[in-house]
C-alpha cells in the first residue's frame, strides 16, 4: 500500500505546500516584472528596447523548457531541477539593484528566465502527481491561486517601496533587494518540500501509464495554445503604453498590475472547480479553457484605445487580459495532466510552454 493511501489528504497538503513555493517566488517574480517597464524607462530605453528586453526575456524562458522537461523526464530529478530554477531569482533579482545600464537589466531579467525555463515544468509535473486524488482543475487552480497572491503581493510591495524611497532608480534598487526575501523563503520551503515528499510520484493513484506517446489530443491542443500566444500581449509592453500614454502613473503601475493578478487567482478557482465538475460528468472539460480565452478576447482595444481621459477602458482590458491568463495557467494545465502518460509530462508542459512562448 503506498504513502498516499495510508495518510489520505497527504497529496492536498502537498499541492498546498508547493503553491506556498509559487507564493513566494511569485511575490518575488511578479513584484520585479511589475517594475521592469518603469525602471527602463528611467533609465532612457525606448518602447522598442522595452519590447526587446521583455521579449528576449520571455523567449529565453519558453525557447528551453522543452529541453529541461525532457530531462526531467527521463533523469526523474524534478526536486533537483526544481531547486535550480528557483535559486535564480535568489541571484537576478537582487542584483537589479546595481545594474547601471539597460543592457545589464537585459542580461539580469535573461537570467532569471532561464531559471524560469528549468523549474517550470518540474514544478508543473510535480504538481500533476497529485491531481488524480485532489482533482486536475482542483490542483492546478490552487496552484495559480496562491501563485497570484504572490503576483499580488509583489507589485504592492514595490508600490509600496516606491512611495517611500521615490519613483528614482535608487527606490527602484530598494524595491528589488527587498524582493530578495521572498525569494529565499521560496528555497527555503521547497527544501522541505522536498523532504517530506522524496518520491512525488507516489501521490499518483491515476492508471495512466508511465511511458506513452503525445496523442493527438495533446498535439490539436497545442494548435490552440499557439493561436492564444499570439493575441496575449506580455505586460512590460503593456505597462510602457499605459504610462507614456498617461493612463496610469508609475505609482498605480504596480497597482493595477497586482489587482490583475488577484483577479487571475479568484478565476482560476472558479475555472478550476468548473474543469473538475465538467470531468465528473464525462464532458469535455477543454470547454473551460475556451469560455475564459474567449471572455478575455477583447482586452487588447480596450487597453491600447485608452488615455488620460478613459482610464477604464484601460481597466476593464486588464481585467480581461487576467481572464485569459486564469485559463492559461489553471485549467489550461490541469488538461495536459488529464490526457497525456505520467511519464511524458515533462516533456508535455515544457512543448506547452515553447509553444506558448
Amino acid at each position: 500500500m503506498s504513502d498516499a493511501d495510508v495518510q489520505p489528504g497527504r497529496a492536498k497538503r502537498f499541492v498546498i505546500l508547493l503553491g506556498w513555493v509559487s507564493l513566494f517566488a511569485d511575490l518575488c517574480y511578479e513584484g520585479m516584472r511589475s517594475a521592469i517597464g518603469p525602471y527602463l524607462a528611467l533609465m532612457g530605453a525606448s518602447a522598442t528596447a522595452v519590447g526587446v528586453v521583455a521579449g528576449t526575456g520571455e523567449a529565453i524562458g519558453y525557447a528551453l523548457r522543452y529541453v529541461s522537461g525532457a530531462l526531467a523526464d527521463r533523469t526523474g530529478r524534478y526536486w533537483t531541477l526544481a531547486i535550480i530554477g528557483y535559486s535564480t531569482n535568489l541571484i537576478a533579482v537582487p542584483l537589479l539593484a546595481l545594474a547601471g545600464s539597460w543592457p545589464m537589466v537585459a542580461a539580469l531579467v535573461g537570467l532569471e528566465r532561464l531559471g524560469k525555463a528549468i523549474r517550470s515544468p518540474a514544478k508543473a509535473t510535480l504538481t500533476s502527481f497529485a491531481a488524480s486524488d485532489v482533482g486536475a482543475g482542483k490542483a492546478f487552480a490552487i496552484s495559480e491561486a496562491m501563485d497570484q497572491v504572490g503576483g499580488l503581493l509583489g507589485p504592492l510591495v514595490v508600490a509600496g517601496v516606491l512611495a517611500w524611497r521615490g519613483e528614482t532608480l535608487e527606490g527602484f534598487a530598494w524595491a528589488f533587494v527587498i524582493l530578495g526575501v521572498p525569494a529565499m523563503i521560496t528555497i527555503a520551503v521547497l527544501l522541505r518540500a522536498r523532504h517530506l515528499y522524496p518520491d512525488p510520484r507516489s501521490l499518483d493513484k491515476s492508471d495512466q501509464s508511465d511511458q506513452g506517446e503525445l496523442g493527438m489530443s495533446y498535439r490539436l491542443y497545442l494548435v490552440g495554445v499557439a493561436l492564444i500566444a499570439i493575441g496575449l500581449a506580455d505586460w512590460p509592453l503593456l505597462s510602457y503604453h499605459l504610462q507614456k500614454e498617461g493612463v496610469l502613473s508609475t505609482q498605480w503601475l504596480p497597482v493595477a498590475y497586482a489587482a490583475a493578478m488577484g483577479f487571475d487567482g479568484v478565476a482560476a478557482i472558479a475555472a478550476g472547480t468548473a474543469f473538475d465538475r465538467r470531468r465528473a460528468k464525462g464532458r469535455n472539460p477543454g470547454a473551460v479553457v475556451a469560455l475564459f480565452v474567449l471572455a478575455g478576447a477583447g482586452y487588447a482595444p480596450l487597453i491600447l484605445s485608452s488615455d488620460a481621459s478613459s482610464p477604464f477602458l484601460a481597466i476593464a482590458g486588464i481585467a480581461m487580459w487576467a481572464l485569459t491568463l486564469a485559463a492559461t495557467e489553471s485549467v489550461g494545465k490541469a488538461l495536459i495532466a488529464t490526457i497525456v502518460p505520467r511519464g511524458e509530462r515533462g516533456r508535455a508542459y515544457g512543448l506547452y510552454y515553447l509553444v506558448w512562448g
